[in-house]
C-alpha cells in the first residue's frame, strides 16, 4: 500500500517572517502519519520554515536545485547545502521552470540524479499543455518526459522518486483535469515505468496529480488508484491545505 504523499508548492510567495507565520498556522492542522505532508519553500524561508516544523511528521523541501556539487554558479542551490539545511524533498522540472528558465528533460534528469546521491526525494513533474492535449498526444508526451527525466536511473533508485503529473494548462488556472483525465495520465505514467523499470518498481513509485488542487476536489482525485496525492499550489498558502491533508 503507497502511502499517500502532499506537497504544498509554496512557489515565489512569502518573505521569512509570512513564512514562519504560515508554516505554524498549517503545522497545527497538517502534522499527521497519515499521510506525507512536504512545504516546499522559496529557498529564502526553508532555515526559518524548518525551525518551526522541527519534532513535527511535516517535511521540508525545496523547489529548485543545480546538478553540480559547488562552483562559479551564482545564484544556484547545491544539494549539500539543502540536505544541510534539513531538506528532505526536492521539486525539479516544474513547468514553470521550463518555460520561464529553460530547463529541460536532459537538466532535469541531471538534478534527479544528484539528488538521489545526496539522499534528497525528487519530486519530478511532468505534464503537457492545452495544444498538446487538444492534438490527443498527451499519453506519448508524458511517457517521453518520463523516460528521458529518469534515463540511467536504476530500478533500485527509480522508486526513491516521486513523479508529479501536472498538466500545464491546469495550474494556476482554476481548471482541473477531471478525476478520469488525471488517472488515464497517472496510469499511463505508472505502466511506462512498469515497462522500463519492471512491474516491482512500477506498484511502487508514488504518482501525485498537480493543478488547481483544491479542498472540493481533493478526495475524489486522490481516491484514484494510481493518484497517490497531490502537488499543492495556491491552496497550500491557505488554511485550506488542512483539508486537503486531511481529506
Amino acid at each position: 500500500m503507497r502511502k499517500k504523499i502532499i506537497a504544498g508548492n509554496w512557489k515565489m510567495n512569502k518573505t521569512p517572517s509570512e513564512a514562519v507565520e504560515l508554516a505554524k498556522m498549517l503545522k497545527e492542522y497538517v502534522d499527521t502519519d497519515k499521510a506525507d505532508v512536504v512545504f516546499c519553500v522559496p529557498a529564502i524561508d526553508i532555515i526559518p520554515v524548518g525551525e518551526v516544523i522541527k519534532g513535527s511528521n511535516i517535511a521540508l523541501g525545496a523547489e529548485n536545485m543545480y546538478f553540480e556539487e559547488s562552483g562559479a554558479y551564482t545564484g544556484e542551490i547545491s544539494p549539500a547545502m539543502l540536505t544541510d539545511a534539513g531538506v528532505k524533498y526536492v521539486i525539479l522540472g516544474h513547468s514553470e521552470r521550463r518555460q520561464y528558465f529553460a530547463e529541460t528533460d536532459e537538466t532535469v534528469n541531471k538534478k534527479v540524479k544528484k539528488a538521489l546521491e545526496h539522499g534528497l526525494t525528487p519530486i519530478m513533474c511532468c505534464g503537457e499543455t492545452l495544444e498538446q492535449r487538444e492534438q490527443g498526444i498527451t499519453i506519448d508526451f508524458v511517457r517521453t518526459q518520463i523516460k528521458r527525466g529518469l534515463y540511467g536511473i536504476s530500478a533500485e533508485d527509480v522508486v526513491k522518486v516521486v513523479i508529479a503529473y501536472e498538466p500545464i494548462w491546469a495550474i494556476g488556472t482554476g481548471k482541473t483535469a477531471t478525476s478520469d483525465e488525471a488517472e488515464e495520465v497517472c496510469g499511463a505514467i505508472r505502466a511506462v515505468i512498469g515497462e522500463v523499470w519492471g512491474q516491482d518498481a512500477a506498484e511502487k513509485i508514488r504518482i501525485q496529480y498537480g493543478g488547481s488542487v483544491n479542498a472540493k476536489n481533493a478526495a475524489e482525485l486522490f481516491a484514484m488508484k494510481d493518484i497517490d496525492g497531490g502537488l499543492v499550489g495556491g491552496a497550500s498558502l491557505k488554511e485550506e491545505f488542512k483539508d486537503i491533508v486531511n481529506y
